[in-house]
C-alpha cells in the first residue's frame, strides 16, 4: 500500500523548525511545491505546539491563517491535495472547514465537545493524537507504567468519543515528543502496528524532533536522516501516513521502501 505524505506548513513564527514557517503571502508557492513534490496531504497551521510555547487565543489563530483558508477555497487547491488543520480551535477549524479542509488534526485529541461537532457538521475526518499534558509542560519529566497501554487506552476512550459523535472517518497518532521521553517514543515506533488493530490509519509525525538529536546528536536543521530512518521504521511496523517537512525527499524515502519490502 502506498504511503501517503503529509507536508508541514506553519504560519507563525515560532515553529521549532525554522524552515516550515511561512508568510500568508508566501503560502501559494510553498503549498504549489508540496503538491508538485508528491504531498497526498497538506496539514497548515497557526498555532505552535512545541514544548514550552505559549497559547493564543482563537481569534488571534484565525487571523493569522484566514488568508491561505480564502487562498485555498479561491484557487481551489483543496482539488490537488487533502487539506488538514493542526487546530483544535473550533472558530478556526469551522473556517477552515468551510474552505474545503477536510482533516481535523487535533493535538489534544477531540478534548472539546465543540470539534466533534463541527467535524461532523464537515463529514471531517479526524485525526485523535495522544498528548501527556499540555504543550507547554508536557516535556517536563513525563512519566508512564506502561507507555502502550497508556497511549492504547487513551485511544480506545477517544475512538468512542468520537463514535458518539457520528464520526467515522478517523486517524489515530501516537504523539511523538509530545509528553514523552526517548525511551517512550522509541518504544512507540517498536510497538507502533499494536494500534492497528482499530482498524484506522495510522499518522507518524517525528520529523525533525529532539528524539533524533537524544540518540545522535544534531541540530534541528541536520536532523532528515534520522528522520527517515524513524518514519521508514513506523511505516514498517503498520504506520500508513507520514507528516513531515520535506516532502520530496519523503516521497523519495517512501517510494524505494515500498519496492523494497
Amino acid at each position: 500500500m502506498k504511503t501517503k505524505i503529509m507536508g508541514i506548513l506553519n504560519i507563525n513564527s515560532d515553529s521549532f523548525f525554522e524552515g516550515s514557517r511561512t508568510a500568508v503571502h508566501e503560502a501559494k508557492e510553498r503549498i504549489v511545491q508540496m503538491i508538485n513534490d508528491g504531498a497526498d496531504m497538506i496539514d497548515i497551521g497557526a498555532l505552535s505546539s512545541r514544548p514550552g510555547s505559549e497559547m493564543i487565543n482563537e481569534e488571534e489563530e484565525l487571523q493569522r491563517v484566514r488568508g491561505v483558508f480564502d487562498l485555498v477555497k479561491k484557487e481551489r487547491l483543496h482539488e490537488k491535495a487533502v487539506f488538514s488543520l493542526d487546530s483544535y480551535s473550533p472558530l478556526t477549524l469551522d473556517y477552515a472547514l468551510n474552505c474545503g479542509f477536510k482533516i481535523v488534526n487535533d493535538i489534544t485529541g477531540l478534548s472539546n465537545d465543540d470539534v466533534c461537532v463541527i467535524a461532523k457538521k464537515y463529514n471531517a475526518a479526524v485525526c485523535i493524537m495522544h498528548m501527556k499534558g499540555e504543550p507547554k509542560s508536557m516535556q517536563t519529566n513525563p512519566e508512564y507504567s506502561d507507555i502502550v497501554k497508556e497511549v492504547d487506552d487513551f485511544f480506545k476512550e477517544r475512538v468512542e468519543k468520537a463514535r458518539s459523535f457520528g464520526i467515522k472517518d478517523i486517524i489515530l497518532d501516537v504523539g511523538i515528543g509530545f509528553g514523552k521521553k526517548l525511551e517512550h517514543n522509541i518504544a512507540l515506533i517498536k510497538h507502533h502496528r499494536y494500534f492497528t488493530h482499530f482498524g484506522y490509519p495510522l499518522l507518524i509525525g517525528a520529523s525533525r524532533k529532539s528524539m533524533i538529536s537524544d540518540i545522535c546528536e544534531a541540530p534541528i536543521k541536520e536532523r532528515l536522516a534520522g528522520t527517515i530512518i524513524v518514519h521508514a521504521q513506523a511505516v514498517r511496523n503498520g504506520a500508513s501516513i507520514v507528516r513531515c517537512h520535506d516532502v520530496k525527499e519523503h516521497v523519495q524515502a517512501m517510494r524505494v521502501f515500498e519496492a523494497l519490502t
